[in-house]
């Protein structure tokens, strides 16, 4: 087996400076230690092969060479050319699209098949496996014999791709080298775009990542190419206004200095690209103006981590400002979806995992912003961001109570759980609400669980109701911290302390005093919580209207009554007829929608036919048996489209549940005007 050019490499450095090190070899060739190690083992087989002693190493990083070795080749002479490496099928595809892209030639299938080193068959089958590749793109490769084998689609997506390719190849051995041969491109004019990049640091006032160093130069040279080739990017969803006004796009001045005909659109392409490229460090703070309300969405997502994760993350600001470097070109990949482009995802360690599970969570405010998800690769960068600085202040949740809901009744109550609970233990952390389903193929680490039934689990199991009064509340939080650490640590009510206040001043901002007092109570606390109440999307009154009451005297059985109650949200479109039948299916003898005496709340999962977030109401005054155990008066029909709209009214609910005489007065009542009013008369806070 011939020796791959970097194994080549080694082996002629030890041979021509035996005392170098270990530490030494790395440094010069940028590699790991593990990427060392694997190549004096394949220079190792390849001495052997040749009956020659292999190369050793000393604990202190030194090599020991035979002087056969030395004999055999002499201390002037270079052992072999190095083959060319053996290319992995991904590798092909990425070589073969970068010829299709960014060829100087008319392309044949001669070309491919000279350059690969394949046959025509196994090349045309590399052909549909590119095609494939392309398919995300919505690029088709075309062949005609007068222009032979090409790409065709919109010029915006061909970049898109040309930019992963290239980012891929350039990682690959010998990919650089490739890449040039491909497209026609010299060391001279690779050396031109970089002093030109390097300008548009000084202009910028800011250092791109060494990787965009690397592949920028390459990623421009091309995307010339193709514009003097008459690929033109025409009409694509880049706002003018958005790119225009920026200072990367006189930046692009730099770029194009040389060009002087240059079409707007390419610039604002050139603009992105810049604002796209990550950025390892800036000379001055960020601006909240590039991007309106950037800066407010991204300080609430991290107030919303520090809720979800139990920390009180100091000197915020620092914080903020490199979470804004990485999010601001964040932005403008996720928003003209090119984070693919963006470095490989790298493996998070165990307690990141946990981390990243949360900042997951958190970002619900960025992508409102944005209008889309966001990715998996950029949701990591922000894990490790935040978590390298929790590592910093020596903060950790690994120490932290880490905790789970398991509920089997649906995505209402099972957020409604958590969300109690989240309260009542502001000290744990509290990872997910899951069906029993999710919960034993459940991946993350977790030290406690809490479920309104029995489950299997070798974890700490406490079976709570799904709905509290106070006195539970204070004896579940009692029995928990004495079976978790032996001792009751000093609990301050939250609550108590809003009501006291509320006697003798009144209160501005509810929820900002909430969290000012939290933080200041937990402000040396390793196990401190950013306690916010957040901003409600929907009030009771404003879900359960007149329109949506019904009054009927009695129903013929459980069916009937859920069919009743749900016919306001079918009317109004809210739900479909299959969300009424997956109720139904859900609530067979199942007695944990019933979240008070004579009240229950069937519903199912958003998927299952949901269209707008609502809720009904149905009042029956001589109740209908759910089951021998239960006659309800009151059904109230749930419809969430996600796992936060409705979660407001639905605590609102709760406390009209935990009333008896609301109940009774519901129950009692002549007309849907009175209903309301006791609905609205819960629906403040």
């Amino acid at each position: 087996m011939p020796l791959s050019e970097r194994d080549n490499e080694i082996l002629n450095e030890l041979i021509r400076n035996p005392s170098v090190t270990s530490m030494a070899l790395e440094e010069k060739h940028q590699l790991t230690r593990r990427q060392l190690g694997y190549s004096i083992n394949k220079v190792n087989d390849w001495l052997l092969s040749k009956d020659l002693p292999v190369i050793e190493r000393t604990r202190q990083g030194h090599f020991i060479i035979d002087q056969s070795v030395y004999t055999n080749f002499g201390m002037d002479e270079e052992i072999i050319a190095a083959e060319k490496p053996i290319l992995t099928g991904k590798q092909r595809t990425y070589y073969l699209i970068m010829m299709l892209v960014g060829s100087e030639e008319t392309l044949s299938l001669n070309h491919f098949t000279s350059e690969l080193q394949l046959s025509k068959n196994t090349v045309l089958s590399e052909l549909k496996e590119a095609q494939q590749y392309l398919d995300d793109y919505h690029v088709l490769i075309k062949y005609s014999r007068k222009e032979g084998y090409l790409v065709d689609g919109k010029e915006f997506q061909i970049r898109k791709l040309l930019m992963n390719v290239t980012y891929q190849l350039l990682f690959m051995q010998d990919g650089a080298a490739r890449i040039k041969k491909i497209a026609g491109i010299d060391e001279e004019e690779l050396d031109d775009y970089r002093k030109r990049i390097e300008n548009v640091e000084n202009k910028l006032s800011l250092k791109f990542t060494d990787e965009k160093l690397e592949t920028m130069p390459y990623i421009l040279a091309l995307i010339l190419k193709r514009i003097k080739k008459g690929f033109a990017v025409n009409t694509f969803s880049i706002q003018y206004e958005e790119l225009s006004d920026t200072k990367e796009y006189q930046a692009t001045e730099e770029i194009f200095k040389k060009n002087e005909h240059i079409p707007m659109e390419e610039r604002l392409f050139v603009t992105l690209h810049l604002l796209t490229a990550s950025v390892y460090s800036i000379s001055f703070p960020m601006e909240d103006d590039v991007i309106p309300n950037l800066g407010s969405a991204t300080d609430d997502m991290l107030r919303q981590f520090e809720k979800s994760a139990c920390v009180y993350l100091h000197e915020r600001d620092q914080l903020l400002n490199k979470l804004l470097q990485h999010i601001k070109p964040a932005y403008y990949r996720i928003k003209y979806q090119l984070s693919e482009t963006s470095s490989t995802q790298v493996p998070l360690s165990k307690e990141f995992k946990a981390l990243h599970h949360l900042v997951k969570q958190s970002t619900a405010p960025l992508e409102q912003l944005i209008g889309s998800r966001i990715p998996d690769s950029e949701s990591s960068f922000i894990t490790m961001l935040i978590g390298g600085w929790m590592k910093r202040q020596g903060e950790s949740i690994e120490k932290k109570v880490k905790a789970i809901v398991v509920c089997p009744q649906g995505v209402s109550v099972s957020r409604l759980m958590l969300n109690e609970l989240s309260e009542l233990f502001p000290e744990f952390v509290f990872l997910d609400s899951l069906s029993v389903r999710e919960f034993l193929h459940y991946h993350l680490e977790y030290d406690i669980v809490f479920a309104p039934t029995f489950l299997e689990t070798d974890k700490k199991l406490f079976v709570v109701k799904t709905f509290l009064g106070r006195e539970e509340r204070q004896r579940l939080r009692k029995q928990v911290m004495l079976e978790l650490y032996g001792y009751l640590p000093n609990h301050l009510d939250i609550d108590e302390i809003i009501q006291i206040i509320g006697r003798h001043a009144h209160i501005h901002n509810e929820g900002a005093l909430i969290e000012d007092i939290q933080n200041y109570i937990n402000q040396d606390n390793e196990d401190s919580v950013n306690y916010s109440m957040g901003k409600a999307e929907y009030n009771l009154d404003e879900l359960i209207t007149p329109a949506s009451i019904t009054l009927k005297d009695k129903a013929g059985d459980w069916e009937e009554a859920v069919k009743e109650g749900a016919r306001p949200l079918l009317e109004n479109k809210s739900i479909t007829g299959d969300y009424v039948d997956s109720m139904l299916r859900y609530t067979e003898e199942d007695p944990y929608i019933v979240i008070g005496p004579n009240i229950a709340i069937p519903h199912a999962s958003p998927e299952d036919g949901v269209n707008e977030v609502g809720m009904s109401l149905l009042r029956l005054k001589e109740g209908v048996l759910f089951s021998e155990e239960y006659r309800i008066n009151l059904v109230i029909v749930i419809a969430a489209v996600d796992k936060q709209k409705h979660i407001h009214a639905l605590m609102q609910l709760m406390k009209l549940a935990g009333s008896q005489t609301a109940r009774d007065q519901i129950t009692a009542a002549d007309s849907v005007k009175d209903i309301y009013k006791i609905i609205q008369s819960y629906s403040k806070d």
